[in-house]
């Protein structure tokens, strides 16, 4: 099986990797086209474009200008280890061995506005790209539109290689870059939901750092089989199969 998650807006790039080992993103061409629009943005049409600060805004054109191949360790960083945020806090990848980051290379992606489709330990240099950024482009009038199937026919090759489902673990955002309809596989999403107010609900931040514990307990015990996946249990959260449903797997809590 394999999992896939979104990025983050916040990155790490000043903290020494944890592993020396890495891999180069396999959709960098499509990536280069997009940077090429992005710097012929100035600073108050990308913060327009993107509803940034000033601040912000320079930073990341800043960062669009900056950017260059080849990528390599110093001027790039492993995707899994730069994203930092909720999702990634729960993951916790700079407590991998080597053998764990190897067992994640292949079984995790992460969807990416500017990457497409990354591995864990592929290099990337610093960016922001929400994948719903309304970016005209040669496809298109949006990201969705310029990833078009690209996306999806990566997954489709890589999920030939591993067997088994998609373990979906991305926000709707992200996860609307796939085209499920062109993948031979079943589809489940875990949802985290925690209680509060005498009912179990979906808390944004919490559900997030779920989604990240939920690919460290993949990774840390190597598992294959998605059934093993309903006996996660970190932080206190448990399998409902009451509320769940052969696509939708329902976790809940009590704080």
């Amino acid at each position: 099986m394999l999992a896939v998650i979104s990025p983050a807006k916040t990155l790490d790039f000043e903290t020494p990797p944890t592993t020396p080992t890495y891999t180069q993103p396999e959709l960098l061409k499509h990536s280069e086209v997009l940077i090429k629009i992005l710097r012929q943005y100035s600073p108050d049409q990308l913060a327009q474009l993107m509803k940034l600060s000033d601040k912000l805004a320079g930073l990341n054109a800043a960062r669009f200008n900056n950017w260059h191949l080849p990528f390599t360790p110093n001027n790039a960083k492993q995707a899994v280890l730069a994203f930092k945020g909720d999702v990634y806090t729960g993951l916790e990848a700079e407590s991998f061995t080597e053998k764990q980051f190897e067992f994640a290379q292949q079984h995790l992606r992460i969807l990416s506005g500017l990457y497409g489709l990354l591995k864990p330990l592929d290099l990337i240099q610093p960016y922001r790209l929400e994948m719903g950024t309304k970016l005209e482009n040669t496809n298109g009038k949006d990201l969705y539109q310029f990833w078009g199937e690209q996306i999806t026919q990566q997954l489709s090759s890589q999920l030939a290689d591993v067997k088994g489902p998609l373990i979906n673990l991305a926000s709707n955002e992200y996860f609307k870059s796939i085209k499920p309809k062109l993948l031979d596989t079943d589809i489940i999403t875990p949802v985290f939901k925690d209680w509060k107010n005498g009912q179990y609900k979906v808390i944004s931040f919490l559900a997030k750092k779920a989604r990240g514990m939920m690919v460290n307990y993949l990774v840390k015990n190597k598992i294959k089989n998605p059934e093993k996946l309903k006996q996660f249990d970190l932080a206190g959260y448990q399998y409902q199969p009451d509320l769940s449903s052969a696509k939708e797997w329902v976790f809940t809590r009590k704080q």
